[in-house]
């Protein structure tokens, strides 16, 4: 699937009314693979449209309507598993058992909690005289970011359908092959033509036209906090609903009674999971200032035994960043570690050794950060870790909270008591304590700039319903 040419439209692949072209290069080697292309204002106008017609029909669909077209999707997504993973893997380098094994998982997993929420979740019930209904927002506009490309579409487009609403959805450019697939694995499953909508662009031509559409009633974006707010000022004329999952700068506190030799490995990978490139990765290790010494040593260890390389290769632990931007914004900030004063404990600046191209990135530690650098401030997005002492407890918590983000905290301790006790004041949306492993039905979002709202489980399917009350209805029958 070198060129991808065409967009989903009204339950057909149509020609884009306007033609901007894009190359598409392997994350792996840099080399172009072909190219994709990019729409316009009048390429989502025609696919607001169409959703909008759909949405006359589909919001009043049963119950088991819905149902029955889950199980079809889900029947999809495990049939075309390996396609989906390989194209994964192409368009932003994840290693292939990486993507067939989590990233694709985790997309399926969310359509099964859709699809077991709506066997009774209660969208009409009684509230003293009146009765309260939930019902479909309506045509929902969909933003979506590379790094977890199935799945993010997976989190907003099952509750979105779960809920009755039509969707216009934008994926990110750099994983416009996973897209396709996901398309075909709805149009398969026998989506009503309108239903679901895929229109490719970047954020000035697609992603305003979007936000600024008055035939749009919500967008859900997942991306960049500089992309959220613009996406909110343009959605502001409009009076759009308006769902932000975006960075995140996650504390791994790790107590002095925790196992280090269990608890600080399993950080380091945490922290470089899918190559460093999620809002939820713990990238700041606060460890006691008498540990210090003993947790780089093992931390050191740990990435030094991270395989790099073919993202094909069966041993390959991280692949390469997904795209040339996304390369050079880490290095920059590498450097920005270096010129701050912090020590380059593993990995550094340039390509890895043994690679001559691609946009791969040493995993790198560093040590001797103040709270105040750039590297412990601001969202990286690489396989990048920092390492900060802290004194006691209190201190701890200070650090941890001292970001304008809020995402997620993580939390090792010997005692479960004392690891629940320092997660609880945590300031974020998601809290793992020792080496907790994420689920598709606890709530997912974050405080502060990491965003607002709430997706996953019930909270997903809520931000797709609107709330009435009707009063003076009879009550509603056993």
């Amino acid at each position: 699937m070198a060129n991808i040419e065409q967009f989903f439209i009204d339950g057909e692949w149509v020609d884009p009314i306007d033609r901007t072209v894009m190359d598409r290069v392997d994350p792996a080697t840099g080399n172009r693979i072909g190219h994709v292309v990019l729409g316009s204002s009048a390429d989502v106008d025609r696919a607001v449209q169409a959703a909008t017609r759909a949405f006359e029909t589909f919001q009043h669909s049963s119950r088991q309507e819905r149902i029955a077209l889950f199980d079809r999707i889900i029947t999809g997504l495990k049939a075309r598993k390996v396609d989906l993973a390989n194209a994964i893997t192409r368009d932003i380098g994840v290693p292939s058992w990486f993507a067939e094994g989590y990233q694709t998982d985790m997309a399926a997993a969310h359509f099964i909690e859709a699809r077991r929420l709506l066997e009774d979740y209660p969208f009409e019930y009684q509230m003293g005289a009146s009765v309260v209904r939930r019902e479909a927002f309506g045509v929902v506009g969909l933003i979506t970011a590379w790094n977890w490309p199935a799945q993010i579409i997976a989190i907003k487009a099952a509750p979105a359908l779960a809920a009755g609403c039509t969707i216009v959805w934008k994926p990110s450019e750099f994983a416009c092959e996973t897209a396709v697939i996901i398309a075909q694995i709805i149009a398969d499953a026998g989506a009503p033509p309108g239903v679901f909508n895929l229109v490719f662009g970047d954020g000035p031509g697609v992603g305003e036209a979007i936000s600024t559409h008055p035939g749009i009633d919500l967008i859900s974006f997942t991306g960049s906090k500089r992309a959220g707010v613009a996406i909110s000022k343009a959605a502001a004329d409009t009076i759009k609903s308006v769902h932000l999952e975006l960075g995140g700068k996650s504390a791994n506190i790790i107590m002095p009674d925790a196992d280090l030799t269990v608890a600080v490995p399993d950080g380091v990978r945490r922290a470089y999971f899918n190559s460093g490139q999620s809002c939820i990765a713990p990238t700041r290790m606060l460890v006691h200032k008498d540990q210090l010494s003993e947790v780089i040593a093992i931390a050191t260890e740990a990435a030094a035994s991270m395989t790099m390389g073919d993202p094909l290769a069966a041993d390959t632990n991280l692949g390469p960043l997904a795209n040339f931007a996304q390369f050079s914004r880490v290095q920059a900030f590498i450097q920005s570690g270096i010129d701050e004063g912090a020590t380059l404990a593993h990995g550094g600046l340039g390509l890895p050794e043994g690679l001559e191209a691609g946009f791969f990135v040493r995993p790198t530690i560093f040590s001797d950060v103040t709270p105040e650098m750039q590297i412990a401030r601001e969202e990286i997005f690489g396989p990048v870790l920092c390492i900060l002492p802290y004194a006691d407890e209190e201190d701890a918590i200070r650090i941890a909270n001292d970001t304008t983000y809020g995402l997620a905290g993580y939390v090792y301790s010997g005692d479960i008591a004392t690891a629940e006790r320092v997660g609880a004041r945590l300031r974020a949306g998601r809290i793992f304590l020792n080496g907790a492993q994420n689920n598709a039905v606890a709530p997912w979002g974050g405080y502060k700039e990491s965003g607002n709202g709430r997706e996953t489980g019930v909270f997903g399917l809520e931000t797709f319903l609107e709330v009435k009350a009707v009063l003076g209805q009879a009550p509603i029958a056993a």
